[in-house]
């Protein structure tokens, strides 16, 4: 199954999970864009279950639209799992969801360092009781590859997270 049937498939799954679970979803996306949202806002009746997207792809988006402190941008960086949890809260705390995720990485082909190859991706995610998981995983591939390996991981978190419940 190609990457794009995968995102299809995987929104239509993590939709149906969250209507089930009558939670409504926002997002906060960095190095994906909103590949996520789009996906999602690709099923029908998405708005059921989906409230809002954030693209923060600068620093000063991820402060301005998510709250997400100066110093926690500075001491840890963009990608950063602290980053990451604090875009998931944000969102959390500037839509009408009640389940969030996050991604904040490093796509490529540059801006990678020793200690943040590319390919670097930090991810969070709160569930219904506000309690926010992070984790960093490690990607390989091209800028979209890695990318759409961001986009998988995080619906797939949030597809667990919703049936752990």
């Amino acid at each position: 199954m190609d990457d794009g049937a995968n995102l299809n498939k995987l929104s239509q799954t993590l939709g149906l999970a969250l209507q089930q679970h009558g939670a409504v979803l926002a997002l906060a996306e960095s190095c994906t864009g909103g590949l996520v949202a789009a996906s999602i806002t690709e099923i029908a009746g998405s708005s059921a279950w989906f409230d809002r997207g954030f693209v923060t792809y600068s620093n000063a988006a991820k402060h301005d639209m998510l709250g997400i402190p100066i110093d926690t941008l500075e001491k840890y960086g963009a990608v950063s799992e602290q980053t990451a949890v604090a875009m998931a809260e944000g969102a959390r705390q500037h839509s009408q969801a009640n389940i969030t995720g996050s991604i904040t990485g490093i796509a490529g082909p540059s801006g990678g360092t020793t200690n943040k190859p590319v390919g670097t991706v930090c991810f969070a995610w709160t569930n219904q009781t506000g309690q926010t998981t992070s984790t960093t995983e490690l990607f390989s591939g091209d800028r979209q590859s890695i990318r759409k390996q961001a986009a998988i991981k995080l619906m797939t978190s949030l597809i667990n997270l919703l049936e752990k419940n």
